[in-house]
């Protein structure tokens, strides 16, 4: 039986600072001996996808936050609610926003202009504070 077990990488890289690298590796398994001879012809042959048993499980194994509790189920898509489906979705980046009409825009939109605007204001603040 193979086990899994994680390799944890750490480099240092200039100004900024120390990255932690985390690698999954699996152990290789038992005493079998590899089958097939030099041509690795069998070996380099594509194999059953192993993200189709994933997508098979009913639950979502690791997500419960809870010491007494359960992993949640997988629900039917049309069970969750339509924002999340738009949680990736592209947003425009505020040189887009500036070029637009302010008093067109939709609400989200100038949401996230205000938000960047201020941002961005804030952040040429602290460098001409930074410079004197």
């Amino acid at each position: 039986m193979a086990m899994s077990y994680f390799r944890i990488s750490r480099s240092i890289s200039g100004d900024q600072g120390i990255n932690l690298i985390i690698r999954r590796t699996y152990a290789v398994g038992g005493s079998k001996a590899k089958k097939g001879g030099k041509g690795g012809g069998a070996a380099d042959a594509p194999k059953a996808s192993i993200l189709s048993n994933e997508v098979k499980a009913s639950t979502v194994v690791g997500a419960n936050i809870l010491k007494e509790g359960s992993d949640p189920k997988i629900l039917q898509d049309a069970e969750y609610p339509d924002w999340l489906w738009h949680l990736l979705d592209k947003r425009p980046a505020l040189s887009e926003l500036r070029r637009k009409d302010i008093e067109t825009l939709p609400y989200e939109d100038l949401k996230r202009f205000v938000k960047l605007d201020n941002r961005a204001s804030i952040k040429e603040n602290n460098s001409n504070k930074a410079k004197h």
